[in-house]
């Protein structure tokens, strides 16, 4: 039996009835809307990625998803994806190897995570890729240059594992193109560009390489046009290959069809409870809902404060509904208290996620006393963790982002071009102060004037010398990487001497959260002791992550996300 969408709006697909559909959820008197073999909920990486392994294996499929549109966080993101020894690294040149890889993981992740969840992944992410291509239009492009997070550990790769999307026409998808998630940020009318130019781009007034890339996006762009194509890249372009692969596999996704419950009869979940009535599962279900980001309840149970829902960037129907309805089923939660951090403005149309900012040479962060508290090129997960340790006995939320006219005489900052203005509103909203002199600023900004001036010259003495006994800026591979070669000794450091000077409000942002529901290296879904729940699987910000409180390179988050949402369904299928 399939499912229509007429019949779950003639049952009463409306929210209003969400409430008393819980209520029955175990009941047997709920109206059966279709019986599949595997029930997948959520179309981001995970779910999609899951639905399209269990159809290659022959299994019927269904994907329901909450919003009105598909491809959630990942639609929204730049799509890094990082998978050690995949083919297109591989061919590529990449000196990868699985030693190497097992290496850095366990080093990254340390004891948070099983060996074995360690190992499923590094074992079926390849295959997952590979399979991926076979049976999308997806294909990949390596990242060179864009590091492994840690690159001085045992097995970490200077020059990078992360790969991403390659350029998708949308019109594959027809009509089904206006049902993708808006990316998070668009790209310049006209030009067609990877997550991989972001940091040339940053750099096009100042850097002939810059110049180079941002012309090549341009004509990619002209060309896309000239072919009567509709490109799309990173995660619109990860998004639509695969949900062109469930076109093309017969699968169904369902918009506006959120998961208010998971069905169980006999201790087994075998289905799943949405506004109307039932899908049945007839072998398993797969949450792949995403985190609970947007969910302010959860967020103020599980995490560090100050934190809220007004910082992320994920997608907004990520409110945890998978995680919870996983918990009622006796579920045990993991990394609830963790997310995929970065360093964020927050902007008064919507959060900045700050990556090349922080880093490029000429800004340095400082906290409530005007003192500098970390690396503010490390990995942006790290930066954030330290801002949580140190606030409560050195306040570092919000902290500030200190710059000079001529850092923004250079630089890209956001969308906004080399010495042009920032918009008014950004300064209206306190998320950005400009001032003449450092007094000023530090007045602007409430912290204490002596100290962010003893602060600025100490840096900038540092800056001079292309060294940071501080705070080790610039002694990582990976802090290089948004930086600017032509400064020198130190592409990460230089002083800031030219007024007016700026400061950018920054707060814990997120990508996502990455706790969620246990599970083992099948995917399954874990109670308390250890023991599976039959029947339900889990994969992405739904279920706690394999990168447990780290993060070991770029797409950390979708790489996993796929791999073992492509594990849950082969181990359905009893493939695995």
């Amino acid at each position: 039996m399939s499912v229509s969408r007429r019949h779950l709006l003639a049952a009463g697909a409306g929210l209003s009835v969400a409430a008393a559909v819980q209520q029955s959820a175990h009941s047997a008197d709920l109206p059966l809307l279709g019986t599949y073999d595997v029930v997948v909920i959520g179309s981001g990486a995970a779910g999609m990625t899951a639905a399209l392994t269990a159809a290659g294996q022959g299994l019927t499929c269904v994907v329901l998803e909450k919003a009105g549109t598909f491809g959630g966080s990942a639609a929204r993101s730049g799509a890094g994806i990082w998978i050690p020894n995949n083919s297109v690294i591989l061919a590529a040149g990449v000196p990868d190897t699985p030693a190497k890889a097992a290496a850095y993981l366990a080093a990254v992740v340390g004891p948070d995570v099983p060996a074995d969840r360690q190992r499923a992944f590094l074992r079926h992410g390849p295959a997952m890729l590979t399979y991926v291509m076979a049976r999308s239009p997806l294909r990949f492009r390596w990242m060179e240059g864009y590091s492994d997070y840690y690159p001085e550990l045992p097995g970490g790769l200077p020059n990078g594992r992360s790969i991403e999307p390659d350029q998708l026409d949308g019109n594959l998808l027809g009509p089904e193109l206006a049902r993708l998630n808006p990316p998070y940020m668009q790209t310049p009318t006209g030009m067609v560009v990877f997550s991989a130019d972001y940091k040339w781009l940053a750099l096009a007034t100042v850097n002939a390489r810059g110049a180079a890339v941002a012309a090549q996006c341009l004509a990619r762009g002209t060309a896309a046009a000239l072919r009567g194509e509709k490109p799309l890249t990173m995660g619109q372009s990860l998004a639509a290959g695969l949900r062109k692969g469930l076109l093309d596999a017969g699968v169904p996704v369902l918009l506006n069809t959120p998961l208010t419950d998971l069905h169980i009869e006999g201790g087994a979940v075998t289905g799943a409870v949405v506004p109307g009535g039932l899908v049945r599962a007839r072998r398993g279900v797969i949450v792949g809902s995403g985190g609970f980001e947007h969910n302010a309840a959860m967020r103020a149970r599980y995490q560090r404060q100050p934190i809220g829902t007004e910082w992320t960037v994920g997608a907004k129907e990520n409110t945890g509904d998978g995680i919870r309805a996983g918990e009622r089923a006796g579920a045990a939660l993991g990394l609830m208290d963790d997310a995929w951090w970065g360093p964020t403005i927050p902007l008064p149309d919507q959060p900045y996620f700050c990556l090349a900012e922080r880093t490029l040479p000429g800004g340095l962060l400082v906290n409530a006393s005007g003192a500098r508290f970390v690396n503010e090129a490390a990995p942006y997960s790290d930066v954030v963790h330290t801002m949580y340790d140190v606030n409560d006995t050195d306040p570092a939320i919000p902290a500030w982002l200190i710059t000079d006219q001529n850092y923004r005489n250079r630089y890209l900052f956001k969308d906004v071009l080399p010495t042009l203005p920032l918009p008014a509103a950004w300064y209206g909203s306190g998320a950005a102060h400009k001032a003449w002199t450092l007094d000023a600023l530090a007045a602007s900004i409430g912290v204490p004037a002596a100290s962010l001036r003893t602060t600025v010259d100490r840096f900038n003495s540092l800056a001079r010398r292309g060294k940071d006994p501080d705070f080790h800026r610039g002694d990582s591979a990976y802090d290089h990487y948004y930086t600017d070669p032509a400064v020198l000794p130190n592409s990460c450091l230089a002083p800031l001497w030219l007024p007016p000077y700026y400061a950018f409000r920054i707060v814990p942002g997120d990508l996502g959260t990455k706790g969620g529901l246990v599970t083992d290296a099948r995917a399954r879904v874990l109670r308390d002791d250890g023991s599976v729940i039959p029947g339900l699987y889990a994969a992405g910000n739904a279920s706690a992550a394999v990168m447990g409180h780290s993060y070991a390179g770029a797409g950390s988050t979708i790489g996993p996300a796929m791999t073992f949402g492509y594990i849950a369904a082969r181990d359905i299928a009893g493939v695995l």
